[in-house]
């Protein structure tokens, strides 16, 4: 197979770990006879620094040419990075905000699954992690408060600011299929996550995804608020399968999973579109304080490029492969310093990458 990936390398630890993610797919591609080629597009931090702008038109034009695009991590230290120096708009983060708005990736696939090499690692109770969990979160990712009217102005006298939360109906619609349709690829279960005791936008969010439920007969709706979503993910993890949610709940609610899970750095996302177009990169952030120090975990961007194998690519055979090596590497002892316990290999960004490459 010919693909076309674009390549985000970011700012932060991203160029490190993008590079990892990249050798993986190199040596994958070598032993199944397929050909990946390589696009280097530029966002966030360092779009600014060479372009002004966190996003060009530039890069949404080459990111539409390509199958696909692995991307690290963007942004920098909001305390001392130039780049928070300009207004919000013209910020790292405005730019992988304009991008999934331009590219209409409104599903945001982020799994969030305990090995069980790093049981050490869960910060839950030995009982709670014995268990084990292996969950999904499906958040909608270009409607809602993030994408909403705002300003901030001074009324009587008094600065004030105003965000705005707005879905209609066909936006709800579209993610609550996407919930189901992989809900039934797995544990046929979807939980509901809204706040519909309090706010407008979440009682038509309820509405919307009961209606679609009755389309899929054999997968188990459930409904549960996002206060008592946030204290079962540490309680009870086990108990959910696909947790379908809004932009700002499922921001928070993916974040939390990610650390039951014993570090961010284990967690892979997918963003999608209505084809099989998807922008992948790892649910962690830029890390700017240890950056370029090879101390990062590339593991979620490398379990990333599985995800973009398999649901961009159809290519189930070769994300199994990578999965497979990543436990493989895991269950013989080797840990980067997020996951690191007591009898383990310290190993580093290049070392950790490279390993998984030779299991692959």
């Amino acid at each position: 197979m010919n693909c076309k990936i674009g390549l985000i390398y970011g700012d932060g630890i991203g160029p490190e770990i993008v590079r990892e993610a990249k050798k993986v797919l190199d040596v994958l591609a070598a032993k199944y006879g397929h050909t990946f080629a390589y696009t280097k597009l530029l966002l966030g931090g360092a779009s600014i620094d060479a372009c002004g702008v966190p996003l060009t038109e530039e890069t949404i034009e080459q990111a539409k040419a390509c199958d696909a695009v692995l991307m690290g991590s963007i942004g920098g230290d909001a305390r001392t990075s130039p780049w928070y120096r300009l207004e919000p708009s013209r910020r790292p983060e405005a730019g992988l905000l304009g991008i999934r708005k331009a590219l209409n990736l409104f599903a945001n696939l982020r799994p969030a699954y305990l090995y069980d090499e790093l049981r050490g690692a869960c910060p839950l109770r030995e009982d709670i992690s014995a268990a084990g969990f292996d969950l999904l979160i499906m958040r909608e990712l270009t409607g809602g408060l993030y994408f909403g009217e705002r300003r901030t102005e001074e009324v009587n006298g008094v600065l004030t600011a105003v965000d705005t939360l707005s879905y209609n109906e066909n936006e709800i619609r579209r993610i609550a299929k996407r919930a189901f349709d992989i809900a039934m690829k797995r544990n046929k279960k979807v939980c509901s996550v809204d706040k519909a005791n309090v706010l407008d936008s979440s009682r038509l969010w309820r509405k919307v995804v009961e209606e679609v439920a009755k389309d899929y007969p054999e997968v188990a709706l459930s409904h549960m608020y996002v206060d008592n979503c946030a204290m079962q993910l540490v309680m009870n993890p086990a108990q959910f399968d696909v947790i379908l949610t809004e932009n700002m709940f499922g921001d928070i609610l993916s974040d939390e999973a990610s650390m039951v899970t014993g570090s961010i750095g284990m967690l892979s996302s997918a963003s999608l579109n209505d084809t099989r177009f998807g922008l992948y990169e790892p649910s962690h952030g830029s890390a700017p304080d240890i950056a370029g120090q090879d101390k990062a975990n590339p593991i979620a961007t490398i379990l990333s490029a599985a995800m973009m194998l398999r649901y961009s690519f159809d290519l189930d055979r070769e994300a199994d492969a990578v999965e497979a090596a990543v436990r493989s590497v895991l269950k013989e002892g080797y840990r980067t310093g997020d996951i690191m316990s007591e009898g383990c290999t310290y190993t580093g960004t290049e070392k950790m990458g490279s390993l998984i490459a030779d299991r692959v």
